[in-house]
């Protein structure tokens, strides 16, 4: 069962959402101002900023069905997954960077290579975490609409799609 994640260019802030069922079309209204229809994101391990492009989204280049063939095709792994062996999940991420054809940023490959060789992930993100919240993970270059140093907000509740 998804989680979608939306944006809100009026609130700059970003929702979730939980389908029972997986939904690429639908787009519900802000449930903070209830002005407008939101924007989807891409909701992976880490998410890129967007370049402020309303019409192309955070990645435009990216090709959404092959994101959720890959996401579909990986939740199953996941479920298999030891929370406890850090080179399950970098291979998870290995995995969707090679379906979806994504390319990580040099912070986020130096991370995912260190836990490729069993490191402890609190450990890559209490030294790195500076590095890996100011780049963007999949390379976007930044170009914020509303600031280019704040991210937008993130809102805690997870609303029905």
């Amino acid at each position: 069962m998804p989680i979608y994640e939306f944006y809100c260019q009026e609130c700059h802030m970003i929702f979730n959402f939980f389908s029972k069922s997986v939904n690429t079309e639908k787009r519900p209204l802000c449930p903070k101002c209830q002005k407008i229809k939101l924007e989807r994101r891409v909701a992976v391990f880490a998410t890129p900023r967007s370049r402020g492009d309303e019409e192309e989204g955070p990645l435009p280049d990216l090709d959404e069905s092959k994101m959720e063939r890959a996401m579909n095709l990986l939740a199953k792994e996941v479920e298999h997954v030891d929370e406890d062996d850090p080179r399950q999940a970098a291979n998870l991420m290995r995995k969707l960077t090679d379906m979806t054809g994504l390319n990580l940023g040099p912070g986020m490959e130096e991370a995912l290579s260190r836990m490729e060789a069993g490191e402890d992930p609190e450990k890559i993100e209490a030294e790195m975490g500076d590095i890996l919240e100011e780049e963007e993970p999949f390379g976007v270059k930044e170009k914020s609409v509303r600031s280019p140093k704040r991210p937008p907000r993130i809102d805690e509740k997870l609303y029905d799609l």
